[in-house]
């Protein structure tokens, strides 16, 4: 079942200045919500050599930020929905950083797992809120470009985690860049406390007399229960956890697929391993933001389609990526991969708000996040076994085959809700639900 937006007035010129302040302000906190967690890939070959750790050991220690981040999820998404949500951002923005610098002070193998875990945690209740927010200040109108936007900053710091920590670790040792990334988000989180605030009444408000001008949504069961037996939900959380396999396979052993196969050295090999591909999606990204909102105009199942071209896209360079035998072919797969990727990730929140309601945003963001993030979990420590029997290598071109899987129930369900429903404008739609 779709749920297009209805908006209850046309926002005031000032607040629809500030809807994009939202959009900006949210950038930042999601910057860093990426550095935080990109960071210590960088530094995995230091951490080898410090704990005498196995690459599975590593892998854990990529993983268990990814299972306390996903566990954490739907209850994160169910709060959201039910408090402040400019607050909660704030809240988790602090106590994450807070964990990120302590992590300078991890002197074991358990204490590491510890406090990535507890900034899993943390990070955890960021996405719900921050998503739920930009869909109150956007309508049907901007929404993709708005979350396309926010979007841009996941390549943003990813970038600047990586090649920073690779930077600041050659210098001053792997610890010091934990401290710098701590302290610049409690910093943020201080200055948010002062200008980031809820909406008076949301775009797509369904009941002004509820409070915040937007119906509650039940309880946590009966929303699980609303999630498990929506089809299109389904579709999109079945789809997002295997394109977010292959992202967190890329993020956690690029760098070192590129120390190994091409012996670049650390700094070289966190820049590259993160520049062209987030670069390119950044491009992407904003790219498919426009695109869908221009789709969304003549089919309803507009966003689907560009996620879908988006997949389809990335196969062959993700093919090439790991088949590569030349640097100059190496970037040039990481480009194109990184491009298509953008066109998907542009609308993964935007298509998912296509199919439940505005009060459940919060609780279904949490649910797809946590899904998305427990199976990826587990890439790193998958890749870590196989490449011991196989190669890094092979396992990133193998990536290609999950990308071309995923491609087919996203077009089928475009096609479903193209047929089903014609799209038309907005102000029709208002009329339809009024």
């Amino acid at each position: 079942m779709d749920f297009p937006d209805k908006a209850t007035a046309p926002f005031s010129r000032e607040t629809a200045r500030y809807s994009w302040l939202v959009v900006a302000m949210l950038w930042f906190v999601c910057f860093l919500n990426y550095a935080d967690r990109q960071g210590i890939f960088s530094l995995f070959s230091l951490l080898k050599k410090e704990f005498a750790l196995s690459d599975v050991q590593l892998g854990i220690v990529a993983a268990c930020f990814m299972w306390a981040y996903s566990i954490f999820g739907p209850v994160a998404g169910w709060i959201s929905d039910r408090v402040s949500r400019s607050r909660m951002v704030v809240g988790a923005l602090c106590f994450w950083s807070v964990m990120t610098g302590a992590t300078a002070w991890a002197h074991s193998y358990h204490s590491l797992l510890w406090l990535r875990s507890l900034g899993g945690l943390g990070e955890a209740f960021y996405f719900p809120a921050a998503m739920s927010l930009i869909a109150s200040y956007h309508g049907s109108t901007t929404r993709s470009r708005a979350m396309a936007l926010h979007q841009s900053s996941v390549y943003a710091g990813t970038i600047c985690g990586g090649a920073m920590s690779a930077y600041v670790a050659e210098r001053t040792g792997w610890r010091s860049s934990f401290e710098i990334f701590g302290a610049l988000g409690v910093l943020l989180a201080l200055v948010l406390l002062f200008f980031l605030r809820d909406p008076v009444a949301p775009v797509d408000a369904l009941d002004p007399s509820a409070p915040n001008g937007e119906k509650v949504g039940g309880s946590l069961v009966s929303n699980l229960r609303e999630m498990v037996t929506n089809k299109g939900v389904l579709v999109m959380i079945a789809v997002f956890m295997g394109a977010n396999f292959v992202a967190v396979i890329f993020l956690t052993w690029m760098p070192t697929f590129l120390q190994r196969k091409f012996n670049m050295h650390l700094g070289a090999a966190a820049f590259n391993s993160t520049a062209y591909i987030q670069a390119a999606s950044v491009i992407g990204v904003i790219a498919g933001g426009f695109l869908a909102d221009f789709f969304c105009r003549r089919w309803t199942g507009g966003r689907q389609l560009v996620q879908a071209l988006g997949l389809l896209g990335g196969v062959p360079f993700l093919f090439f990526t790991g088949h590569s035998l030349t640097v100059r072919v190496l970037i040039s797969s990481m480009l194109g991969f990184g491009l298509f990727k953008g066109l998907y990730d542009a609308n993964i929140w935007a298509s998912l708000y296509d199919f439940v309601k505005p009060e459940q945003r919060g609780f279904a963001t949490g649910l797809m996040n946590s899904l998305g993030w427990l199976g990826a979990g587990f890439a790193p420590i998958a890749v870590a076994a196989a490449a011991s029997r196989y190669s890094l290598s092979i396992c990133i071109s193998m990536t290609a085959a999950i990308y071309f899987l995923l491609v087919l129930p996203l077009y089928f369900l475009f096609l479903k809700r193209s047929n089903a429903l014609p799209a038309v404008p907005p102000v029709a739609i208002d009329h339809l639900n009024s």
